[in-house]
């Protein structure tokens, strides 16, 4: 259905919407989503992925991915995304994985990167954060923070942590066991 609407139109499709309403997608579409699924910008996934499935390609340079069911999305995954907005919700990231997106992040990885949103369930910031305080200045106020692509968060006691190349962002972990990650400035470009 995707190629033949772009090969209808005169531009791919910039969004790719994929919703089951009954049953899950198979791993042939999952896979084909993830990695050949031609649009330019956005895919977001509302369905459970297939019993045990793993994606083991890289996801390819998509601007934003935003994932309901991401308990199939692995550190290795996120090591070589190359998004603007990842958002994944009922994640199975461990404390250890966050703490390695952290420092792949410091260390100039995901450059493009202005929000990482990952529910966990269960969030221990002293872990995520472990062996990064040297770099972390504690903020103590509320910020608000709007993504490129909408995505509004309110970020409130967390640390701000600075890369290298000068760039910084605010690390905040949420009751509800989601770790946040805003880049700053928070939006240069507009994407809707």
């Amino acid at each position: 259905m995707i190629e033949w609407m772009n090969r209808k139109q005169k531009t791919p499709l910039k969004k790719v919407v994929y919703m089951a309403w009954s049953g899950c997608p198979s791993e042939d579409e999952m896979n084909y989503i993830l990695r050949d699924c031609h649009c330019s910008s956005q895919i977001l996934i509302y369905s459970d992925a297939p019993p045990n499935f793993r994606f083991s390609n890289n996801i390819r340079r998509i601007d934003c991915l935003d994932v309901s069911y991401s308990e199939w999305v692995t550190i290795d995954n996120l090591l070589t995304m190359d998004g603007i907005d990842i958002v994944l919700e009922s994640s199975s990231l461990s404390n250890r994985d966050l703490n390695v997106f952290l420092r792949h992040w410091l260390s100039g990885g995901c450059p493009r990167l202005k929000l990482f949103s990952a529910e966990t369930g269960y969030l221990d910031y002293v872990q995520v954060l472990d062996g990064l305080l040297h770099n972390a200045v504690l903020v103590e106020n509320r910020r608000d923070y709007t993504s490129p692509f909408g995505y509004s968060r309110t970020l409130s006691f967390g640390v701000d942590i600075r890369r290298a190349d000068g760039v910084s962002a605010t690390v905040c972990g949420q009751a509800d066991g989601t770790l946040v990650i805003g880049v700053w400035p928070e939006t240069t470009y507009n994407y809707n």
